[in-house]
């Protein structure tokens, strides 16, 4: 068993079972992109303990997947999707005091009170909402970018980013009229 912050257990039997599942393809892989999954945790959760767990995590689903001879379409798409959602279960789970960047729409009004509320109400959002939150404004990508990623429309994406800052928005509101 490995142990993480916070005291729980991660149990390592899937990696024993699926160690002969290529072990050099998750060699190529993680030194290719391990850079980019930390980066990306480290953005959504403010914390490199934090990000290392995701590391680990993204990881080790990713051997898990190959183990099951599970292929894995476009690759750093799916290790950053996976960094992202991995990312917001640890904050989901933990709702602990994190650094989460503000849209610019709201980072006038920054305070720590707000910057916890943003962190409760993205843990609250449905996954897919949170996700496409994440990476237009964590992670910086523009709409057709998060489109292509996630295999759905621009259009979508846009309806989604403003439905997600609308709702948001109105969690929010006793913070923005300080």
């Amino acid at each position: 068993m490995i142990e993480h912050n916070g005291g729980h257990n991660l149990q390592v039997t899937a990696i024993e079972e699926t160690s002969s599942a290529v072990p050099g393809e998750l060699e190529l892989a993680f030194r290719a992109h391990h850079a980019l999954v930390f980066r990306t945790a480290y953005r959504i959760t403010g914390n490199a303990a934090d990000a290392e767990d995701v590391l680990q995590l993204v990881f080790l689903r990713l051997l898990r997947r190959k183990g099951a001879a599970e292929d894995v379409d476009h690759e750093e798409s799916y290790l950053r999707r996976a960094a992202v959602n991995a990312s917001l279960d640890v904050i989901r789970s933990r709702q602990a005091n994190r650094t989460v960047e503000l849209p610019p729409d709201l980072a006038h009004h920054d305070t720590p009170e707000l910057r916890q509320a943003l962190r409760r109400a993205l843990a609250q959002l449905e996954p897919r909402r949170a996700e496409i939150f994440t990476l237009r404004f964590v992670e910086g990508f523009t709409n057709p970018q998060i489109a292509k990623m996630l295999g759905i429309s621009h259009v979508l994406v846009a309806v989604l980013v403003h439905r997600t800052r609308q709702q948001l928005r109105q969690e929010l509101s006793r913070y923005l009229r300080r």
